[in-house]
């Protein structure tokens, strides 16, 4: 019997239909996986199942009742975003126990001895590698992640936990340890309603399935009686190539960028060279030290030491505008932080980084800054009903091609991609990797960052492993096996030059 669900659920917003007729059934006990690729509606229908939104139609019962009736009822589905949503500069256990009131620490005074205490069996369940009284913006991407689905678990009228791309900044390992807690969940009588786009873990934790496309319910069942193939068909209403790959097919040329003995925070004596005509891989754990060395080039973190040269001369480190001026440009995993202005509509983000190409004589020109946005819309296939529309609207495929485009719209040398794929559907993955293949084809140093070694394999030239801080090995990714590759993530000596 089911426990939360839809009938002929509809939502309509001004020149569009999000949902239509969209009927769901999630039961106790077993965990549901909502496909979809960015923009099917997903979102729209979590936001009614949690009462953050109302249906133009249909309804929604939880237990049998109505929560339109019975607003209290939605206190009984838990939502964890896919992006992080957390107090940086308040403690891991405040944050576990908000709000206050919802978890029963409410009241005039809080006893914050009270929440480190009974904050460490949570720690301890979810594997949190985190002192309760230190700040959350000192603890690692994959703990924050692991918090949010353990502060979701603290309201005791949970019984539906929807969890949105959980697993996105998380290693194997925490992975497992989130399955685990997802699998002890279900023996308590609860449900997982559970949206991911990686296959290998739909298949793994998923016993339920519902399609949406393009706002409406393609087709539901048991994941144990379709295949990949068939669900990825389902989702993006066509088939998809498993075995294409995205490197690069032109001859490697002259080194762009040279780093040597750079260090920093979490990394240090990092060498390696960009050249032309292919994407540099970055592959290990969360908390290798990839994204820092990154950030380090570009100047968002401080170097300790080394040197950088970009086309044979110095590069000026700790300094993010001289690294923009000189054509180097960073994208961020952490769209919704680091990436876009979500207040903001998506003609304003992509012209606020192209004032070079809009300016007149009297400031910026509307009808410039119209003409080129929309030619990045075209050209990258951005989907949206108009470039006025908010960006944190548009799906997440969506926001990245927006940040791509108007990054090439400045014409950079170096482009580095950190997780550019985190969160987005397949068919909007292929997108992206064609993007990257083509812009290193035309002669722009592309290094790319990624958790996925699939992701790796399919699309850089060359692989760079690091461990704690340290490179590992670099390999032709055409001519190693997985093996060798995952021996070098977890640390072992690999006899291979970065150069």
């Amino acid at each position: 019997m089911a426990y939360l669900e839809t009938r002929g659920l509809g939502r309509d917003f001004p020149g569009v239909t999000a949902l239509d007729n969209v009927d769901l059934s999630i039961e106790l006990g077993r965990t549901h996986i909502l496909a979809g690729e960015n923009g099917a509606g997903k979102s729209t229908l979590v936001k009614i199942l949690t009462g953050t939104d109302r249906a133009s139609r249909g309804e929604v019962l939880i237990d049998g009742r109505n929560p339109a009736d019975e607003p209290d009822l939605y206190k009984n589905v838990a939502y964890v975003p896919q992006e992080l949503n957390l107090f940086p500069q308040m403690s891991v256990a405040e944050n576990l126990f908000m709000p206050f009131s919802r978890t029963g620490h409410g009241g005039v005074v809080v006893n914050r001895g009270a929440l480190v205490e009974e904050a460490g069996s949570y720690l301890e369940r979810f594997g949190i590698e985190a002192d309760p009284r230190e700040l959350v913006a000192n603890i690692s991407v994959s703990d924050q992640q692991l918090l949010q689905i353990a502060r979701a678990c603290t309201n005791a009228n949970m019984k539906v936990l929807i969890l949105d791309e959980p697993t996105s900044s998380l290693t194997r390992v925490e992975v497992d340890r989130v399955f685990k807690v997802i699998r002890g969940l279900l023996d308590r009588d609860h449900a997982i309603v559970f949206i991911s786009h990686k296959m290998d873990e739909v298949f793994s934790i998923g016993d339920d399935y519902t399609v949406l496309r393009n706002g409406e319910k393609i087709e539901s069942g048991r994941i144990a009686d379709i295949s990949e193939a068939e669900l990825i068909r389902a989702m993006s209403g066509r088939d998809i190539t498993f075995d294409e790959h995205f490197r690069p097919q032109v001859a490697v040329g002259d080194t762009i960028m040279n780093v040597r003995g750079l260090s920093g925070a979490r990394f240090r004596d990092v060498s390696f060279e960009l050249r032309r005509g292919e994407i540099l891989g970055f592959a290990g754990l969360v908390g290798a030290g990839r994204s820092e060395v990154m950030q380090t080039i570009f100047g968002y973190l401080k170097a300790k030491a080394g040197e950088v040269t970009v086309e044979g001369k110095p590069w000026a480190l700790n300094d993010t505008s001289a690294s923009v001026d000189g054509g180097m440009l960073y994208l961020s995993e952490e769209r919704k932080h680091h990436g876009i202005f979500p207040l903001l509509s998506l003609r304003e983000n992509i012209g606020i980084s192209i004032l070079s190409l809009t300016r007149g004589s009297l400031g910026i020109s509307g009808t410039r800054e119209r003409e080129a946005v929309q030619k990045i819309i075209d050209d990258y296939g951005i989907r949206t009903s108009g470039m006025g529309k908010r960006i944190s609207q548009l799906s997440g495929g969506n926001q990245q091609k927006a940040i791509i485009g108007r990054a090439m719209a400045t014409r950079p040398r170096v482009l580095i991609f950190d997780e550019p794929t985190k969160g987005i559907d397949i068919r909007t993955k292929t997108e992206i990797y064609k993007i990257m293949k083509g812009l290193a084809e035309e002669g722009v140093g592309v290094i790319l960052v990624s958790s996925e070694l699939d992701e790796l394999k399919k699309c850089a030239s060359r692989i760079i492993t690091m461990h704690h801080g340290r490179i590992t090995g670099a390999f032709d990714t055409a001519e190693t096996n997985n093996e060798t590759l995952v021996g070098a993530i977890f640390g072992t000596e690999a006899k291979a030059d970065a150069n």
